[in-house]
């Protein structure tokens, strides 16, 4: 029996900018989806279970809740959006995850490095709802929930989107 869901994606946001990060979150919330905001791409990459040399923190130390997508902002002090970008894409566990970059300055050449990096969007400040509104693509572009490591425990149903486009539903 199949019983159709609508999910809670959960946003990893990173931005140093107290004002900016308080913005986004307040925007992902209000298109419900949750929302964990650091300041820093190390406390980013702690939260994601990734140690700064890029590898993987033991099973214990991954974090329990499932992170649908990362929206960063580029520029902040010692690693960079970018460099948060490099990393997710060169983990095995993570490199599925959508990354989104988003920036105050309109440098194209920034841009097309980022998505060439495999960044999904590159969002110009101050993000605004209809930004925000174009991320629930990336969520659900051919990835099940349950392709990534940390959306569930072993034992625990699975929540699967069906590719048909009639929703979630949990597999036993």
């Amino acid at each position: 029996m199949s019983i159709a869901v609508e999910p809670n994606f959960h946003v990893l946001a990173v931005d140093d900018s107290r004002m900016d990060r308080k913005l986004i979150e307040r925007l992902l919330k209000n298109s419900s989806y949750d929302v964990t905001a650091v300041d820093s791409v190390s406390k980013a990459l702690e939260f994601l279970g990734l140690l700064e040399d890029g590898t993987t923190a033991t099973s214990s130390d991954r974090p329990v809740v499932a992170v649908n997508l990362i929206i960063t902002d580029y520029s902040m002090p010692g690693m960079t959006g970018y460099d948060l970008l490099k990393k997710i894409k060169e983990s095995a566990l993570l490199k599925d995850i959508p990354v989104v970059i988003m920036s105050s300055e309109n440098v194209p050449s920034r841009i097309n490095r980022c998505l060439e990096e495999g960044a999904d969007e590159f969002f110009l400040k101050p993000v605004k709802l209809s930004d925000v509104k174009r991320l629930r693509p990336h969520i659900l572009k051919g990835k099940s929930i349950d392709s990534n490591p940390y959306s569930r425990k072993k034992g625990n149903p699975v929540l699967s989107y069906c590719p048909c486009g009639l929703g979630l539903w949990f597999s036993f």
